[in-house]
């Protein structure tokens, strides 16, 4: 299974030539894509969610299935899409992929949880939090791979840091770090470098447009 990041959020998760897409939001700049079966949905932010890039890829792929929050949805009632609301605890079979959805509610961001997010666990090996830093739902020893939230308005560095450790999966790559310029990066990486240290974990770097398989 083949990871890819692009600009902030956005993944691309390809099994099999059979892709995956998450979060493809205001910042990301996707390719044209073919054969996406379903798009995942964290949350309804901007820079998770934009209608157009959904339109974009619907375009493209007819068949598609978008899944997410009741929310999520809800913004996306005028899609001619089929559409799976999902809560914590469901678990998805489409095309070649198995989803374990979970989460609860976006991190705080200042005084009250603006909206539900969802997380979700692909085929049991990658994981991703979306905006938030819960921990997955099923046993972590099956997870070889997690997307770890870089920096955010609800986030200190810390508390990525922690995930980190908490995890002690065998690698992790820092997205969601739009609002970082390159010196930022390299600050932020390096502490995210020495908690992975700590954890036994491989730290990577990923690019807009690099990929890593599990």
């Amino acid at each position: 299974m083949k990871i890819t990041k692009y600009e902030h959020a956005a993944l691309v998760i390809e099994e099999a030539g059979k892709l995956l897409v998450v979060d493809p939001g205001i910042v990301s700049k996707l390719p044209k894509l073919d054969n996406v079966q379903v798009a995942f949905i964290t949350h309804v932010h901007g820079d998770h969610l934009v209608v157009e890039n959904i339109e974009k890829i619907l375009e493209n792929n007819p068949d598609l299935t978008v899944v997410g929050s009741p929310e999520v949805l809800d913004e996306l009632k005028d899609l001619g899409a089929k559409k799976i609301a999902v809560n914590a605890g469901d678990k998805l079979n489409l095309s070649i992929f198995e989803i374990l959805v979970g989460g609860d509610n976006h991190a705080v961001i200042y005084q009250t949880t603006p909206c539900l997010n969802r997380s979700l666990v692909v085929n049991g090996k990658f994981y991703y939090s979306g905006d938030s830093f819960d921990l997955p739902t099923v046993d972590v020893e099956s997870i070889e791979l997690v997307a770890v939230p870089a920096s955010a308005p609800w986030m200190k560095i810390s508390e990525a840091m922690e995930f980190i450790k908490k995890l002690k999966v065998k690698r992790v790559f820092p997205t969601h770090n739009a609002l970082l310029s390159e010196f930022g990066e390299k600050a932020e990486y390096n502490w995210l470098k020495k908690a992975a240290d700590e954890a036994g974990t491989e730290l990577l770097v990923l690019k807009p447009g690099e990929s890593t398989e599990v």
